[in-house]
């Protein structure tokens, strides 16, 4: 394994689905060896999902789980249990998000594990937080981190559209960021006391931090109203046009009374800047609408490619909205490295989101079977080989 910053940190993975194993995907970018707990059999029931109906093809498994060895393990039997605590006894960190009884029932909560071990991080992840008559609730990043923190609801166009369903893992992948931060910060922690620490996170934790600007005006007291349809929005320069081949992108003058010349003037429309309906930023937001519908008939006559060649020209800020193919396809994802190929040369994926100069990131490998780590795992953990066989013999590693 190529050296980098958390080579020889150990990690138990001891989580299911996106959250929790996409952090430790993020210790195992930098060098952590990263041991994948899951049930004998299917395994983690994250593997069965897949974008495409009919297609059992693991997509999102490579992405969350590469790097990383697996240890099926049978988590319900004693023996199993056993195995657990002697890992965790020699690990540095480790991660779950089963729900708290679940974590009781099979002996992995942090008051099993911590005394086994000074040092240990325990990454503890749950839906709803760890107090309160929620806090055994089971919930996914759609339920607690986009529909609960009122994201949901405030994505919408506007107030008549039905709430917007989030796409997989789009509030779990932040949350992962987050567990990775409390993790790290608790590893600097150790380095100053020698003591390890129990670090705890939530989806709804995450999601209300993902919603703070609405979230802080209401606990000010302000009413947080629904944003308006983009016909109606309050700066027609920070909205959404669409060109004339039908592609949807949004301008971001935020800086709009020095920006508006050099705007009016990209697109044509200079004899605007003398219009004393949009000489001043109060007149701009009163005659918005006027605006927006300007623009729309404006931006109407090319094609996006057109309007790219002229926005970027001008210095002006702007995001088409793009499609996934065209994501993909987009040089830029690979120069800011967020995109990167596996190591074995065959195909890309999508890469931790930050980078630290003199520190290299390990050559991505491919999300391992079921339990294809079992022996390995097992023998340098201390037991003999007919130890391993032992276990076999009782299901309790598959």
């Amino acid at each position: 394994m190529t050296e980098s910053l958390f080579t020889g940190l150990k990690v138990i993975d001891c989580a299911s689905w996106i959250a929790g194993p996409a952090a430790a995907t993020m210790l195992s970018d930098f060098g952590a060896d990263v041991i994948k707990i899951e049930p004998p059999g299917a395994g983690d029931p994250w593997r069965a999902s897949t974008p495409i109906p009919g297609k059992p093809v693991d997509y999102y498994w490579q992405l969350t789980s590469r790097n990383k060895r697996s240890l099926a393990l049978d988590l319900k039997h004693p023996d199993g249990q056993a195995v657990l605590h002697r890992l965790a006894a020699g690990a540095d960190v480790f991660i779950t998000n089963f729900p708290l009884p679940v974590r009781d029932r099979l002996r992995l909560s942090d008051a099993d594990l911590t005394p086994l071990n000074p040092r240990l991080i325990y990454a503890s992840f749950t839906a709803y937080g760890e107090k309160g008559e929620e806090a055994a609730k089971t919930g996914f990043d759609s339920t607690a981190y986009w529909a609960r923190t009122g994201l949901m609801d405030m994505v919408r166009s506007d107030a008549d559209t039905v709430p917007s369903r989030s796409m997989p893992g789009m509030g779990d992948f932040p949350s992962a960021t987050g567990v990775y931060s409390a993790i790290v910060t608790a590893l600097y922690r150790r380095e100053k006391t020698g003591l390890g620490s129990v670090v705890r996170s939530s989806l709804l934790q995450n999601g209300l931090w993902a919603n703070g600007c609405a979230v802080q005006t209401r606990l000010f007291g302000e009413d947080v109203r629904m944003r308006p349809h983009r016909d109606d929005a309050p700066n027609a320069l920070a909205n959404h046009y669409r060109s004339r081949d039908g592609r949807w992108f949004i301008m971001a003058l935020f800086n709009e009374q020095r920006q508006l010349r050099s705007f009016l003037g990209a697109i044509g429309r200079e004899e605007l800047t003398g219009d004393p309906r949009f000489a001043t930023t109060d007149a701009r937001k009163q005659h918005a609408r006027e605006l927006v519908l300007i623009l729309d008939a404006v931006f109407a006559t090319r094609d996006l490619a057109e309007w790219r060649t002229i926005l970027d020209g001008a210095g002006l800020t702007f995001g088409i909205v793009a499609t996934v193919n065209e994501a993909l396809d987009d040089p830029q994802m690979r120069h800011a490295g967020a995109l990167a190929p596996f190591g074995d040369g065959q195909g890309l994926t999508v890469m931790t989101p930050f980078h630290i100069d003199g520190v290299e990131k390990i050559p991505a490998a491919r999300a391992p079977s079921v339990g294809q780590h079992n022996e390995a795992v097992l023998l340098e953990a201390g037991y003999s080989a007919n130890d391993v066989e032992r276990l076999r013999g009782l299901g309790v590693v598959a």
